[in-house]
């Protein structure tokens, strides 16, 4: 990890070697490793400050933000509360959840005086606070509304008065934005930071999770990007001066354009990364290039992959990440899956933040139907280890078939249960599309339907 000795206040928060692994509850074959999801992480929260966490999918953001919350325990390394170890929740802390979390049957002023039920406070003080707190927020002449009569936008205020009333000394929130509409999501975000940088909220510090680099970059002190499979600290980053955090603004943009690049070089070695003005008073310590111990496919379509594709050769065979997320109107956790299926199946590769098409890749964009899916079949066969596995042992089979137990059994030796599902479930779709074999979903059962052909491309 790179750290950049940013000014801090005092520490309330700290994760110290924190190592999270995946439990099977004993299931996992004896000398399999169970998957990681959190490694050696060391994070301070500090007064004053707000954090921005970002990640691409499998980085264990989430995850991360639980166990500082002391909503999970980590398998290894402890989570320190103002210097003392953290044991349980954290009742100096609150979360703003992404789905709202609300009550359906409370109103809105019954949802926001649940945490202080919790902490016996007096009804006549409950309700003060509570309705002081929903003034905060701007749902003032809504107490006595339902959630469902309230817009997306209005249902978060909810949840962000509901934590505010505690009064917590920290402030956790879990993708607070992403559900909610552009213009709603905007207007909540102007607010909430008028709010935190006029000292109108009790809050201290606040740690937000997001996929969101622009959100990062407008709100955050300072951001922490974090690497996946396993999840580690890639690079902590100094947010930028609060006058520089324009759209319209030089820094602003390169900023952007960093951790574009940081994210879509899951590989790179951090240092040839950075531009010479942010290496300068670094410490802490670099973290390492590693390599995964089983290929993890991305959760994409295909048709998505040959899209992204094909306009990029539009444009000339390269083309800026960032604006290819604007194109296409998706955030960074959707657009980098298809930039690693298209860099996996070896049609493109991203460099310096920009994604830019191979010669295969080229030929994969001008080609006919018939020559895209042949094309698309030995990039497939020669690149993706689960395909190449699934038909090297359907060809020795005798009758060609086999049953999906015979691969879940391999991909459980490197993820979770849910994982292995996903990942058989894109091999799956990648694998048909390839036409390198069938799938009964009925029974379960594999079956390769051009033994010959398809086999002569393994051997």
């Amino acid at each position: 990890m790179v750290n950049f000795n940013i000014h801090a206040g005092e520490t309330l928060l700290e994760a110290r070697n924190v190592k999270k692994i995946y439990d099977m509850d004993g299931k996992r074959p004896r000398g399999v490793n169970p998957p990681v999801v959190l490694d050696d992480i060391d994070l301070k929260i500090n007064a004053g400050e707000f954090v921005a966490l970002l990640g691409p999918s499998g980085s264990g953001k989430s995850t991360l933000l639980r166990i500082l919350a002391g909503l999970l325990r980590p398998t290894e390394g402890q989570v320190l509360f103002k210097g003392m170890p953290q044991h349980g929740p954290n009742p100096h802390l609150s979360i703003v959840f992404q789905t709202f979390a609300l009550f359906p049957w409370l109103t809105v002023l019954q949802n926001v005086e649940l945490g202080l039920e919790a902490q016996e406070v007096p009804p006549t003080q409950r309700m003060r606070r509570s309705l002081a707190a929903i003034d905060t927020i701007g749902l003032d002449g809504f107490e006595d509304a339902y959630p469902k009569e309230l817009s997306g936008g209005m249902r978060q205020r909810v949840g962000f008065a509901r934590a505010l009333v505690v009064e917590p000394e920290l402030l956790f929130m879990d993708e607070p934005f992403s559900a909610l509409d552009v213009l709603t999501a905007a207007n909540l975000r102007k607010e909430l930071l008028s709010l935190w940088r006029e000292h109108k909220i009790p809050t201290r510090a606040i740690l937000m999770v997001t996929h969101n680099i622009d959100d990062a970059v407008l709100m955050a002190d300072r951001i922490v990007v974090l690497g996946a499979n396993p999840g580690i600290i890639r690079v902590e980053l100094p947010g930028l001066p609060i006058e520089q955090r324009d759209a319209n603004n030089t820094n602003y943009t390169k900023m952007v354009d960093l951790i574009y690049r940081i994210m879509t070089s899951p590989r790179a070695d951090i240092s040839t990364l950075m531009p010479q003005e942010k290496k300068v008073a670094t410490s802490g310590k670099l973290a390492p290039v590693r390599t995964q111990p089983y290929q993890v496919l991305p959760h994409v379509a295909i048709s998505d992959v040959t899209g992204l594709i094909e306009l990029v050769h539009a444009k000339g065979g390269r083309e800026d990440l960032y604006q290819l997320g604007r194109d296409l109107q998706l955030e960074v956790d959707d657009l980098l899956p298809l930039v690693d299926a298209a860099h996996i199946l070896g049609f493109a590769e991203a460099r310096e933040g920009d994604l830019i098409l191979t010669e295969t890749g080229k030929r994969f964009a001008e080609a006919g139907v018939l020559e895209e899916k042949d094309l698309f079949r030995q990039q497939a066969i020669k690149n993706v280890t689960m395909l190449r596995h699934i038909v090297r042992d359907l060809a020795r089979e005798p009758g060609h078939t086999l049953p999906e137990e015979r691969f879940l059994s391999e991909l459980h030796e490197h993820f979770s249960d849910d994982e292995s599902w996903s990942q058989l479930e894109t091999a799956i779709n990648w694998g048909r599309y390839a036409e390198l074999f069938s799938y009964q979903e009925e029974r379960g059962v594999f079956r390769l339907e051009e033994p010959e052909t398809v086999a002569a491309l393994v051997s």
